[in-house]
């Protein structure tokens, strides 16, 4: 509800700064984000009933990691609306064979950043993903690599190219916590729900303080393998803790081993 002032309230304090028009925190959309928006945007609204805790936590303006789980193929949808709603413009990382094509220049002209795992092309995906932090975009990232190997949807082990984003980049890391997209699609069963409006629910966190271990990185501390791991477990912990918050249960203390192979349909979300 707006209120109308009048010239004798000068000594009112003045309202809370508001966040920028989405038209401008989005910045220029280009024509392929234009076309991905017409397609993503009206098939997550008939496909999921979404609600939001706090996504105002997603800052305006910035270049800002968001870190999530993945527990369904469909996760995407639902996640592009989160940033969408919240006035940005997503940036994901996804599997290379799906940069084929007409398919193809839309997902590259629209910023998304193909993923070449097990190849000499891997890092390239990191160097995008860090460009484009830079730059002040959002990039969503799944740990994971794929959904979830474990049978009750809990995190299972992520990869640790999370971690070499956080520590390598100034931007705002933000766990997103996400819960009911695998109600539509089962990746377990390999079954497709065809229900519309299923209730999806995202939970963003407060940024993740990084501040002592990008220090020791800026200091010429090593990329370990060790100093990897601690930060990608610390990421994940806040996410696997905000997904018991959303499902009002206590998650387990370990994570969920990862899969020895790659099976199809893995969309994986993160770089190697």
């Amino acid at each position: 509800m707006s209120e109308h002032l009048s010239p004798s309230a000068a000594t009112v304090p003045a309202p809370r700064d508001r966040r920028p028009s989405r038209r401008r925190t989005r910045r220029p959309v280009p024509w392929a984000l234009r076309l991905c928006v017409a397609v993503v945007y009206p098939s997550a609204s008939a496909a999921f009933r979404l609600r939001y805790h706090h996504a105002d936590r997603i800052p305006p303006t910035g270049g800002v990691l968001l870190v999530a789980n993945h527990v369904s193929v469909l996760d995407p949808l639902a996640c592009a609306r989160l940033v969408w709603d919240a006035g940005r413009a997503p940036h994901f990382l996804a599997k290379d064979t799906l940069f084929s094509g007409v398919a193809g220049a839309i997902l590259r002209g629209a910023g998304q950043i193909p993923v070449s795992r097990g190849s000499s092309a891997a890092s390239s995906s990191v160097h995008a993903a860090k460009a484009a932090l830079d730059a002040g975009d959002v990039v969503v990232v799944y740990p994971e690599g794929s959904v979830t190997r474990d049978p009750d949807w809990w995190p299972m082990q992520a990869r640790s190219g999370v971690a070499r984003l956080a520590l390598t980049t100034e931007a705002m890391v933000l766990p997103v916590a996400q819960w009911g997209p695998q109600r539509v699609h089962d990746y377990h069963t390999k079954t497709l729900h065809r229900r519309l409006r299923t209730p999806v629910e995202h939970l963003v966190g407060e940024p993740i303080d990084l501040s002592e271990q990008r220090a020791r990185v800026r200091a010429g501390a090593p990329l370990t393998p060790e100093l990897l791991r601690e930060v990608t477990d610390l990421l994940m912990a806040r996410v696997r803790d905000q997904l018991g918050e959303l499902r009002g249960e206590q998650p387990p203390a370990q994570f969920h081993p990862r899969p020895s192979r790659t099976l199809p349909g893995d969309l994986p979300g993160a770089a190697a």
